[in-house]
């Protein structure tokens, strides 16, 4: 049976001749696994947002066939033994650019929910959690030179409570307590060791770095560096003794949404020391309030070099690392 030559419309001059900053498709599904080093890789379920630029001549990017080239790629890729999911998204956006000769631009977003182990921290239970991370490449070419940007970061859950509001409580509960005939030493010294009321939001902590080259950051690294900038972690899985725990460490460590934002700086400093002071740094704390309807954002977005600065000067100037304003 003779097959039927069927005209490429999308070869053909488009009427308004205007190069196009991407043309893709999103939303793509795959099973990815990362290898570990070990006998069991790690296995994602994760959606791809892919894309390559259009010169000015081409009608349009044929998007089933460049849906099926785009696909092919990923089936290939998927099966290699990559261990970062930013690799992963870089090979992706070079054998793009290789497979459309017209592009000069290749752009990859991965985004995953990993299941990170964790344990409980009175009661030791192991359990999975859900952890978004997030990958990125583009490719970019000038002639035969291809230049890399690739970003990696992750988004945890966790809990912050108010400083403002537990400082209004603690005086409150500090005028009961002497209008019941207290003294005030006594007071402070209760109130130093039990941990008083306040507001509690559920807070979403997420660090991106790029970097360009062979630098490479440890998922790892950024979910414990956001874990550890919030009130207390989030479980999936509490025993009583561990939401005990949890309710007690919260309080005794209020935050504002501008002090996890300062907290996750300085830990991507003293964390990361083997990146180079170009990567950069995006850094967004959201917290979800829980007496106001509105939500509190802060974002610090700089170099890491800029951070390192920032921080030694402080230190210098031994003024300490001093916290935010206010979320409430």
């Amino acid at each position: 049976m003779e097959i039927k030559q069927l005209p490429d419309v999308q070869a053909y001059n488009p009427h308004v001749k205007i190069s196009l900053t991407r043309v893709g498709v999103e939303n793509v599904k795959k099973l990815v696994e990362i290898g570990t080093g070990s006998k069991r890789p790690i296995v994602l379920v994760s959606t791809f947002d892919i894309f390559v630029n259009l010169p000015p001549d081409i009608k349009g990017a044929n998007l089933s066939r460049n849906f099926e080239v785009m696909y092919d790629v990923l089936e290939t890729f998927v099966k290699m033994p990559v261990y970062s999911v930013e690799d992963l998204c870089v090979e992706i956006a070079k054998h793009l650019l290789q497979r459309h000769g017209y592009a000069e631009v290749a752009e990859v977003y991965m985004r995953s929910e990993y299941m990170w182990k964790r344990r409980t921290p009175v009661t030791g239970i192991e359990f999975h959690e859900p952890v978004q991370i997030f990958a990125s490449a583009v490719a970019s070419k000038r002639g035969d030179d291809i230049r890399i940007k690739k970003t990696v970061g992750a988004e945890v859950t966790g809990v912050t409570t108010c400083p403002c509001a537990q400082e209004l409580v603690r005086e409150e509960v500090k005028g009961v307590l002497r209008k019941r005939g207290w003294n005030l030493r006594d007071i402070e010294e209760i109130l130093s060791v039990v941990p008083i009321a306040t507001h509690n939001q559920r807070g979403r902590g997420r660090i991106l770095i790029e970097t360009d080259g062979d630098s490479s950051v440890p998922l790892a690294k950024i979910i414990r560096i956001i874990e550890e900038s919030m009130s207390a972690s989030t479980f999936e899985l509490l025993k009583r003794p561990d939401e005990a725990f949890i309710t007690i460490e919260a309080h005794q460590n209020p935050k504002f949404v501008e002090d996890c934002v300062r907290e996750m700086a300085l830990h991507v400093v003293e964390m990361l020391k083997e990146l180079p002071d170009n990567a950069l740094i995006k850094i967004t704390q959201i917290n979800e309030e829980s007496l106001h309807q509105h939500e509190a954002v802060a974002e610090r977005i700089a170099y890491l070099g800029e951070l390192r600065n920032e921080i030694m000067t402080q230190r210098n100037c031994r003024g300490g690392l001093a916290g935010g304003a206010s979320d409430s």
